[in-house]
């Protein structure tokens, strides 16, 4: 997760996908894309 929005803020070529916190939680658990009802 990041709190900064500008372009390059992840390195370059890095991708960020903007979430709720519950599903960067979600995430973060899984170890891929998923929501607070898929775990």
């Amino acid at each position: 997760t990041s709190n900064r929005n500008f372009e390059g803020r992840q390195g370059k070529g890095g991708r960020t996908h903007l979430v709720s916190p519950q599903v960067a939680a979600a995430t973060a658990i899984a170890g891929s894309f998923a929501t607070p009802a898929d775990l």
